[in-house]
């Protein structure tokens, strides 16, 4: 895959106005780290035998999954100077994101996970970060000319639990927005993570009016509105789309997904295969629409362009479940094409 290259930051502001033009880079920002899972399914975190290690992080798996699409991807956030964070650099690296924007730091070590889907299909989580090397990205390490540059600027809730983190986030979003970029957010709620689940609810909650484009789960919308039903149109308008939104979609796994702008609102169905396991197809989906929206920034007013991205999305996130691990199993766009091709021809006969 050519590797796409990112517009020089040597310009004068006439110059930067036709970057912006012209660019579709989408910046991610947030944690990356290492995901432990163990080598069988179906046991808790104790009962696991052995453990192999993979790449994870929400903002870094969708960065990836945009470049495995042919865009253009960079990636913002801070691992450890150790081996797992140079591991995890090259990897991004392989996968053609940009990352001029990593931070390594000497004091803290990179973020590890261990991840496991119990027989009963409950995810559990045990985090090692006290602090890790994410939660300790300053906002003077920040690149400011990569975010200027960026078309979509995208981050999760985790970058907002610790300082001083959460002012780096909070000063990059803000140098996004005033450089006309548009503001994708997916919370990726980790209860685990945070001290309580009223401080998640108020962390997530803080920054919710600025986004342009928020996609969030039933799970996420039943947490954030205190238990109401997620499946009411009216729960997730009154409560969750703000005056400033252009974009609310409701992911709700294999069945597809919901979508709200201000002029329409409907459902996209999702596509069925056989799940291996649904690590990243989250991400995967999130990635899909992220690259046809910094391809087409008109598809908040053209709902079947909408659709059709949506619908583009759900099969990214399919194909991810099929196999095992985030980054491994994220999709190509000819993977995308093919599979609507073979659909398509299914549906003809």
């Amino acid at each position: 895959m050519a590797h796409s290259t990112t517009p020089s930051v040597e310009c004068n502001d006439h110059t930067k106005e036709d970057i912006k033009e012209t660019s579709s880079l989408v910046v991610c920002f947030g944690e990356m780290l290492i995901d432990f899972v163990p080598t069988v399914g179906g046991v808790s975190l104790a009962e696991a035998p052995a453990f192999k290690k993979a790449p994870g992080g929400a903002p870094a798996n969708v960065a990836v999954g945009i470049t495995r699409m042919g865009g253009s991807s960079a990636f913002i956030g801070k691992v450890g100077a150790d081996e797992f964070g140079y591991m995890l650099a090259d990897i991004l690296k392989q996968n053609n994101v940009d990352t001029s924007g990593m931070r390594f730091d000497t004091s803290a070590r990179t973020a590890l996970a261990f991840v496991t889907l119990r027989a009963d299909g409950e995810r559990e989580f045990l985090f090692f970060r006290n602090p890790s090397a994410d939660m300790l990205l300053q906002e003077s390490e920040l690149d400011r000319n990569l975010l200027k540059q960026a078309r979509i600027f995208h981050y999760g809730s985790i970058s907002l639990i610790d300082e001083p983190c959460k002012s780096a986030h909070i000063a990059a979003m803000s140098i996004a927005k005033s450089s006309g970029c548009i503001l994708s957010y997916d919370p990726n709620l980790r209860l685990a993570l945070w001290p309580s689940s009223e401080a998640a609810r108020k962390g997530i909650m803080s920054i919710w009016d600025q986004a342009d484009v928020i996609k969030i789960s039933e799970d996420e919308v039943t947490f954030l509105t205190g238990g109401d039903d997620p499946y009411d149109d009216n729960v997730v308008l009154k409560k969750l789309f703000h005056p400033n939104l252009k974009l609310l979609i409701v992911t709700e796994g294999s069945k597809g997904c919901r979508y709200y702008t201000k002029e329409f609102k409907g459902r996209v169905s999702g596509v069925k295969v056989k799940p291996v396991d649904t690590t990243g197809a989250g991400d995967a989906f999130v990635s899909g629409i992220l690259y046809s929206i910094a391809s087409d920034q008109t598809i908040f007013q053209d709902e079947k362009s909408l659709r059709k991205a949506l619908y583009f999305g759900n099969v990214c996130g399919a194909i991810t479940v099929t196999e095992r691990g985030a980054i491994p199993s994220l999709p190509t766009k000819e993977a995308v094409l093919q599979f609507l091709l073979e659909a398509a021809l299914i549906h003809q006969t």
